[in-house]
């Protein structure tokens, strides 16, 4: 696939209440993705509060959430939003796209 887009994983390796990571070699960008209920959702692989891997944190998908282990913040995996201090502002998000069984993503801030 062209346009900038990053394959991730096929939409077998990515189950509900699983997350994968895929790194955007055209922007340097660590990306994680999450599946809440067969819907995909990707972002950068950041914490908003300070610059800590997201993916290494535990992902509840019964509240579809994301906690960084860092300090404890927690993100909305639908829409990337803060949902406690310390963390204020969203995480980055991204799109996703499903092509012949793949998950595809895409650093889009340039666009």
């Amino acid at each position: 696939m062209s346009g900038g887009w990053t394959r991730v994983c096929t939409t077998a390796e990515l189950l509900p209440g699983e997350m994968q990571v895929a790194f955007d070699e055209a922007t340097g960008v660590q990306i994680v993705v999450f599946n809440l209920d067969g819907d995909l959702y990707a972002y950068e692989d950041r914490c908003s509060h300070e610059d800590f891997e997201l993916s290494v944190g535990h992902f509840d998908a019964a509240s579809g959430e994301i906690e960084c282990v860092l300090h404890g913040a927690r993100f909305d995996v639908q829409d990337g939003r803060a949902l406690c201090a310390p963390a204020h502002e969203p995480v980055i998000k991204f799109p996703v796209r499903i092509e012949d069984g793949q998950v595809y993503v895409r650093d889009d801030r340039d666009d």
